[in-house]
């Protein structure tokens, strides 16, 4: 029977493209295996990983520790670099042999570049960046009445939509949240006439959460040559550019628009205080778009999203695109004149007062305490 993938009935099973990079498993793998555990178990099926590469059985266990089921394993030495065109057809034949209602992808480069080639050839929907996904739906109009603005009375009466002038009941959709308009809005999406709902999510927003299990590792039967492959990759080359690892610092010291009347001194200050925690420096979507800083130190919905253990922002005002991308955070530490701001709303620690005289202070409390010791 030729494919469809309108037969919905047809598909079961959550499914995570497990990316490899030369035989290591990247972090946001782990990250999408623990959320597709909570969407498996919403659903009540399987969660299967899907591993491209040469000889990656050795890495394939490692998904089983954050919850998976199965594990479907490609091997081939075409796969050992990554290519459009081989990872596409591999995993679209995959997909159209087993029939998962579910595909999620780490919006890496890879990720972005491989899933909306097979939606496309799949006949599906794809929702792409991604910072939040929910199956159950009390689960989701909870999601909402936290971090949406509409009415609870209009959350409270979510459940249908109308598909081609009839009621559609989306309690088994795929929930797929997005910023929108630049990080203005959240968006919802669902994909409810085509499987699987394809997702890509943004790495770092998706905690890893250790759920031991033993996956079996399962080998199908694969075509692939030569032919398929029309780029031939003939050397790697790693970049030694310098990048900010926002998402891995346990130590974050942000700067936002308050740094406005002194910008130079005010980045000094954020990154002396960073360096004296032993952490990284990071900025608003504001800083951003003025040009007084780089955009992968952007945190945000438009940025990255951080959980570390200390998170200080100094003169940024908490708009609700960046609380999105730091509120997890374990402490959170604000400095702002504005005793209004809405970052002292989910700040564990708030000081009034101006940047420019307080981090001085807090710098030499710090050093002072690390001479004590």
């Amino acid at each position: 029977m030729a494919f469809n993938s309108a037969d919905i009935a047809a598909f079961k099973n959550v499914w995570v493209f497990c990316e490899q990079r030369q035989g290591v498993m990247m972090p946001t793998t782990f990250e999408l295996i623990s959320e597709g555990r909570k969407l498996a178990n919403e659903l009540g099926v399987e969660l299967c990983g899907i591993l491209l590469g040469d000889n990656v059985d050795g890495i394939a266990p490692e998904l089983g520790k954050y919850g998976a089921d199965k594990v479907y394993v490609y091997n081939s030495p075409l796969l050992k670099d990554y290519t459009t065109d081989g990872y596409t057809k591999v995993i679209v034949d995959a997909v159209e042999e087993i029939k998962p209602e579910i595909l999620l992808f780490g919006a890496s480069n890879i990720g972005r570049d491989l899933a909306p080639r097979c939606a496309a050839r799949l006949h599906t929907g794809l929702c792409a960046d991604c910072t939040h996904l929910d199956i159950d739906m009390p689960n989701y109009k909870g999601f909402l009445k936290e971090a949406s603005t509409l009415p609870a009375e209009r959350i409270d009466k979510l459940g249908t939509v109308m598909i081609n002038k009839e009621p559609h009941a989306v309690d088994r959709d795929l929930k797929m949240t997005r910023p929108a308009f630049g990080g203005h809005l959240m968006a919802s999406i669902i994909c409810p006439r085509f499987r699987p709902a394809m997702a890509t999510v943004r790495p770092g927003v998706m905690k890893k959460r250790e759920c031991p299990k033993t996956a079996e590792i399962i080998h199908p039967a694969f075509n692939l040559s030569a032919e398929d492959i029309q780029t031939n990759v003939t050397e790697t080359v790693k970049a030694a550019k310098k990048l900010v690892d926002l998402i891995g610092a346990d130590f974050i010291v942000s700067v936002g628009r308050g740094i406005s009347k002194d910008v130079e001194k005010g980045i000094e200050l954020g990154q002396a205080l960073a360096d004296e925690l032993g952490g990284v420096l990071g900025s608003s979507r504001a800083c951003v778009d003025a040009g007084w800083i780089t955009a992968d130190h952007q945190v945000g919905q438009t940025g990255k999203t951080v959980h570390p253990k200390v998170y200080v922002a100094l003169g940024i005002s908490g708009a609700i695109q960046h609380k999105a991308g730091m509120q997890e955070s374990e402490c959170i530490i604000a400095v702002n004149k504005n005793e209004n701001a809405p970052i002292f709303e989910v700040a564990d620690y708030g000081i009034v007062g101006d940047l420019f005289k307080v981090v001085p202070e807090l710098i030499e409390s710090i050093r002072a305490a690390k001479a004590a010791k």
